[in-house]
């Protein structure tokens, strides 16, 4: 089985779990997270507990919800879909003619076949989502409505897993998990993140120190960022993941700041890997890098994507299914967010120990090396730039843009002419 294969099998696992902001929903999810990852530290925050300019709401958990008709036949049924109720619904038994009830059916009548995702989370009220073409064929009668949910104190849930570098500086990577039957907008950035944190973890310890969370979309990254406010400034570099399952070409959304690292970093990471893509600006619009990126805190965060929220047909409805998702484009996203660790695992700063003129390479048995290999020309170039931009100013991956290299080759070279005694690593760098 192909590192796609296994990463799709997990988004199925995950799929029929009806997900929102709090709830067992979030807890069974992070359960399967932490067994993937090989351990997960699971946060819950009390109900009522004061988060930044917000309040931990009530935890919603919901056992069962139907519409019924006069036969009793469900003609809307929760065991169905989970996308057919309205998230975070209050409960409601009652029995209504099908013009009252439809005040509380949402439908997507230019996509008639799909049933829409829908929420209430801040306001207390109950629905019910399903097809328009549903809708239109229901007869005049009176309907049972069951909404079998609670509403309760309770908690708001998160999980966070720590790779330790040899630094406590960190890079972050954060999804949501609060989306219900959604396999792309949710699940794909889940089983993505879960697999970069068990890549990461193993072998050498790395340079920087890894946080992963696994939050609630907004009141999580803003739960998270209340509680941690003390440690903000060890974030060096971020990224938040969402939709990377789907079959469009990658999306990077720049970080407020606009030339973080991170956003030089993805651009460079998506230009040579030859996929289709495209780099946008920053927005105060989108998923939680909206919060990491608020100007109190400003962190260099952006965030990947493949195709743009909002933009395809499938967004937020029940056409977010399985068949939306693929191995190929799930190992593809987790392909390239490995290179991107790792060009901000191995960048930094190098002072040329031989600046006056350029070093004799034949006798390091630099030219050596090079003889005869196919990408001669272009190491020979790498060696020359990374040689000459060595001033304690340039990081490789400014080199690597500059000589419109690839960092991968970059990073080689710098480490031989280390070796060979040309270079050194400014400290810091």
């Amino acid at each position: 089985m192909t590192v796609g294969e296994e990463l799709y099998k997990l988004v199925a696992e995950l799929y029929p779990i009806c997900r929102s902001i709090t709830g067992d929903g979030v807890r069974r999810t992070l359960e399967v997270v932490g067994r993937e990852i090989g351990g997960l530290e699971v946060h819950e925050v009390p109900t009522g507990t004061r988060v930044l300019d917000w309040t931990v709401p009530r935890e919603w958990n919901v056992r069962d919800a139907w519409v019924a008709n006069a036969t009793g036949e469900r003609v809307i049924d929760f065991r169905a879909s989970n996308l057919y109720l309205v998230s975070y619904s209050a409960p409601v038994r009652a029995t209504m003619p099908l013009a009252e009830l439809k005040q509380h059916l949402f439908t997507l009548p230019d996509q008639p076949d799909l049933v829409p995702y829908r929420t209430s989370y801040y306001a207390e009220r109950w629905g019910f989502c399903a097809s328009q073409r549903l809708v239109d064929s229901l007869p005049e009668g009176d309907y049972e409505v069951c909404v079998d949910s609670t509403l309760a104190d309770g908690y708001l849930t998160y999980g966070e897993h720590l790779v330790e570098g040899q630094t406590t500086d960190e890079v972050l990577v954060s999804c949501h998990v609060c989306h219900p039957s959604l396999a792309n907008d949710n699940l794909s950035g889940i089983v993505v993140a879960s697999r970069l944190a068990r890549m990461l973890g193993e072998g050498r310890r790395p340079r920087y120190s890894l946080r992963f969370l696994f939050i609630p979309g907004t009141i999580g990254s803003i739960t998270w960022l209340a509680r941690n406010e003390d440690r903000i400034d060890r974030i060096r570099h971020g990224l938040v993941l969402s939709g990377v399952g789907d079959p469009g070409g990658f999306t990077y959304k720049r970080s407020r700041r606009g030339d973080a690292e991170i956003d030089r970093t993805v651009a460079h990471v998506l230009r040579h890997s030859g996929r289709p893509h495209r780099v946008v600006e920053f927005s105060p619009y989108g998923y939680d890098e909206r919060q990491f990126c608020s100007p109190g805190f400003d962190l260099p965060v952006g965030r990947l994507s493949r195709t743009e929220f909002a933009t395809y047909p499938e967004y937020h409805t029940s056409a977010d299914d399985l068949d939306l998702v693929g191995p190929a484009q799930l190992q593809e996203s987790l392909e390239v967010c490995r290179e991107v660790m790792e060009v901000l695992e191995g960048n930094g700063r190098y002072l040329n120990l031989s600046p006056k003129g350029e070093p004799q390479l034949g006798r390091r048995g630099l030219y050596g090396e090079i003889g005869g290999r196919s990408d001669a020309e272009e190491r020979q170039m790498a060696m020359l730039w990374v040689l000459n931009l060595s001033d304690g100013n340039h990081s490789l991956l400014e080199v690597a843009e500059r000589a419109g290299l690839r960092f991968a080759l970059v990073a080689d070279v710098a480490s031989a002419l280390e070796e060979a005694g040309l270079l050194s690593r400014t400290a810091g760098g």
